[in-house]
């Protein structure tokens, strides 16, 4: 369904304010992360159904920064509902401090779209244990590690495209 954007902006998006007063009551107690709505929605979306404004999140770091006289983009923003967004907007979200991007919907796509072709390249195997004809096994193409295998290599072709867009390709936390 499409959303209503007639409603007031300041509900439908994070204000950068409601991001400075989460700052100014977590940041005695430690580290935290904020998901700040940004026009960002779960799942995918028919194109133009949302608007994404990551400014939003820009204002919210500049605000903060300020405020507090902090270093440049001082909060650790999580970009909720991320499958389904264009590239720019990826990019641009985390110059303004983006850490992490979820994508379960894209990654679930990935590797059940993987198993949809291996099941259409293969469908008498998925119907018969034997072929019906010539009485041929086809255990070696209804065997669930060989289309699960597929189905992981298409995952991982997502999350290495997710690497890419989000500027992480070949970079680790991990100590040497």
């Amino acid at each position: 369904s499409d959303i209503d954007d007639s409603a007031d902006n300041s509900h439908l998006y994070t204000q950068p304010e409601d991001v400075l007063q989460a700052y100014d009551k977590l940041s005695p107690i430690g580290q935290f992360s904020v998901a700040a709505s940004f026009g960002n929605v779960h799942g995918v979306y028919k194109p133009g159904n949302v608007q994404l404004r990551p400014e939003i999140l820009k204002n919210s770091q500049d605000l903060v920064a300020k405020t507090h006289k902090t270093d440049k983009n001082p909060l650790n923003l999580v970009f909720h509902g991320g499958s389904g967004s264009e590239k720019a907007q990826i990019k641009e979200a985390v110059s303004y401090g983006v850490f992490k991007m979820n994508i379960d919907t894209d990654t679930q796509f990935a590797f059940s779209e993987a198993i949809g072709k291996y099941v259409e390249a293969n469908p008498r195997a998925f119907k018969y244990q034997l072929d019906p004809e010539d009485g041929t096994p086809y255990k070696k193409l209804y065997d669930p590690r060989k289309y699960l295998r597929s189905a992981e290599q298409n995952l991982i072709a997502r999350l290495s495209e997710a690497f890419e867009d989000l500027g992480s390709k070949g970079q680790s936390i991990a100590q040497a």
